[in-house]
């Protein structure tokens, strides 16, 4: 952990910041975060998540459109963590778009999917980022995301 990392959330945390939850809960916890710039979190792939039973029989395969989901809600977490006036209002933290989205290894149960979000640009409400999710730091998904904070009049 660098001088300026903040740290770890546990999952009750996570629950506190995302809407998110089970199934749709892709982050776990945050390892470490650091305000406006960057977080580390991570998802602990099991065996009865419910899109192993169909993604594939007898090949289970984590779909990459879940890994990008975590990372986005990596991103999102960090901005309310940058920003808790925003969340305490009952704002929050919506998507808008996506690029540079590159698949590298199968994730499987067993896995600890580790994600990384580094901030690369904001202006104004509008933040762009580069995610990348590992495994073992061998990376399994990569993406740029570009996401908005939003008030409660967005979010409701």
């Amino acid at each position: 952990m660098t001088e300026h990392s903040t740290p770890a959330v546990d999952p009750r945390g996570v629950l506190a910041l995302l809407p998110h939850r089970y199934p749709f809960l892709l982050v776990d916890r945050v390892e470490t975060w650091e305000k406006d710039a960057k977080i580390v979190a991570t998802k602990n792939v099991t065996w009865n998540e419910p899109y192993f039973t169909g993604h594939f029989p007898g090949d289970p395969v984590m779909p990459g459109v879940l890994q990008v989901e975590a990372l986005a809600q990596a991103a999102a977490l960090l901005g309310m963590l940058s920003k808790p006036e925003l969340t305490e209002k009952g704002g929050g933290v919506l998507l808008m778009g996506l690029d540079k989205v590159r698949f590298r290894r199968k994730v499987v149960p067993g896995d600890v999917l580790t994600l990384t979000v580094e901030v690369t640009r904001q202006r104004g409400d509008i933040w762009r980022v580069k995610g990348a999710a590992t495994v073992s730091g061998e990376r399994a998904a990569e993406a740029d995301i570009m996401a908005t904070f939003v008030g409660p009049e967005a979010i409701g």
